[in-house]
């Protein structure tokens, strides 16, 4: 990312500037969708569904059912050209508090959890190959973890553009990778190994609870999809780039997830499938030889690129919240050279550094999985408030209100299930969100006469030292995209 310097006569002030393009936005969102998932996946879907056939029609169902969700996302990305996603979509439709709710969500468990995740997916594929025969270290693991935090972070301290770089990088090499998966299975399937596909649906499971797991785990693989929302300040004539970058990246990517899993179900039976917790690595084992070695390779370029879109979304997320009021204003700061959101980046690494030291990371992914359904549908459920209540606004993208309302319908039944079927965690879920309902009434409901003396003397010094140390300043709080000066945008 970086900023414009406006010195118009409305005063100056350091601003957004837009950056990001097509190209760039494109491989943010596939980036980010096509990370661990679809190599570990799959055993997940074809676990709950109990065959091939039907595991096949879940991942068609997570992509059909995500590119109903960017549809959305396109339409109100559109209309409502704020940062943040759903956070700015919730905040436009039903208030601050909601949108706090949906932040504070976010803050604490959502993206910090999902980054440790990414990294530890990232640092264990890496060390994998040298621990052939037994299980890699923990400490040395979680090292490695860190480190790629580290670096990601300073990455985008630096420049956005440097990030955006790597993003593309990255993106092309991963889906070369699976691209190597999937003709190798093609060509073992036109020589004859289809066996595995005879009576394709035998033994299929098709009661809701394990169907709703099995699209838990498809759609683990299709998250992502949002990314491009989270900056669409900074994406170059967002009322054309962003709907095309989501219409070209996500039939991309469901035409990718399914003929993977065809590619893994040609070559293993499902005993081998289910057995394997890498199901791509299991996959190189049986077929690649000595190239095996380059599927642990391309499984940890996929973390890489999954992490950086995530630091770069969860950043702007953070961003936008201080900017809105909702968070302290040292999180809006940017640097006044590199123009970057400098305390942003560091809030969110280090958060993500801190669950790096939870053994049982993906315990903390099935406690946000409902705050995350339950937002991303009420964030769907705007676009449908939107029409109502301000039918005027100006709406480049305008879709059919099926869309929306069909989303919203799914997303009940996600948000739903995990409160019959997994009652612990989604408790846990519910509980972190209710607990900032006093943070929201003590430090935002309530006026500043109000408030504790001594919370806004501590905001006030740490935003100082956070200027002086780190050469910040905080950004114009009325950012108009309709209204730049293309003179100032390089």
């Amino acid at each position: 990312m970086t900023a414009e310097v406006d010195s118009a006569s409305q005063g100056s002030g350091v601003r957004l500037k837009q950056e990001i393009s097509l190209l760039h936005g494109v491989c943010l969102i596939v980036g980010n969708m096509i990370g661990s998932g679809i190599f570990v996946s799959p055993k997940g879907v074809l676990l709950y569904t109990g065959s091939f056939g039907l595991s096949l029609v879940v991942w068609a169902i997570g992509g059909i059912f995500s590119v109903f969700g960017a549809l959305c996302y396109a339409e109100l990305g559109t209309t409502i050209r704020k940062s943040g996603a759903s956070y700015a979509y919730i905040l436009e439709a039903f208030g601050g508090f909601l949108a706090f709710i949906r932040l504070w969500t976010s803050l604490l468990i959502v993206e910090p959890a999902c980054q440790a995740v990414i990294a530890l997916t990232f640092s264990t594929y890496l060390v994998q190959p040298f621990y052939s025969t037994c299980t890699a270290p923990y400490a040395g693991v979680r090292l490695i973890a860190a480190l790629i935090i580290c670096l990601l972070t300073f990455v985008n301290c630096m420049n956005v553009k440097w990030g955006a770089n790597l993003q593309v990088l990255s993106t092309v090499a991963k889906v070369l990778a699976l691209i190597v998966i999937i003709i190798t299975g093609l060509v073992k399937l036109a020589q004859g190994f289809d066996q595995n596909f005879e009576d394709s649906f035998k033994g299929s499971k098709l009661n809701p609870g394990d169907m709703a797991l099995a699209l838990y785990s498809a759609l683990y693989s299709y998250s992502g999809w949002d990314t491009l929302n989270f900056i669409t300040e900074e994406i170059k004539n967002p009322e054309r780039n962003l709907p095309l970058a989501i219409a070209i990246s996500m039939p991309i990517v469901t035409v990718i997830y399914i003929l993977t899993n065809v590619a893994y179900y040609v070559v293993m039976d499902a005993d081998r499938v289910l057995s394997s917790d890498a199901v791509a690595v299991t996959f190189a084992d049986d077929v690649l030889g000595w190239a095996r070695w380059l599927i642990p390779l391309s499984v940890a370029i996929s973390c890489y690129g999954g992490l950086n879109s995530s630091i770069i979304a969860a950043s702007r997320l953070f961003f936008v919240g201080s900017r809105e009021g909702h968070l302290p204003n040292v999180l809006c700061m940017i640097h006044i050279q590199h123009f970057t959101p400098i305390p942003a980046l560091l809030f969110n690494g280090g958060m993500s550094l801190i669950f790096l030291s939870v053994p049982d990371v993906f315990q903390l992914i099935n406690y946000f999985s409902f705050n995350y359904w339950l937002f991303i549908g009420l964030s769907i459920a705007s676009l449908i408030y939107l029409r109502f209540k301000a039918p005027d606004l100006h709406r480049p993208v305008k879709l059919s209100l099926f869309f929306p309302i069909v989303y919203c319908l799914c997303s009940v039944f996600l948000v739903v299930v995990p409160l019959y079927s997994d009652t612990v965690n989604s408790l846990v879920g519910i509980a972190v969100a209710l607990s900032g309902v006093p943070v929201y009434y003590v430090c935002i409901h309530l006026p500043p006469s109000s408030r504790p003396a001594f919370l806004g003397k501590t905001i006030d010094k740490v935003s100082l030292y956070t200027q002086k140390l780190f050469l910040c300043c905080v950004t114009s709080p009325d950012i108009d995209l309709d209204n730049l000066d293309p003179d100032k945008i390089e």
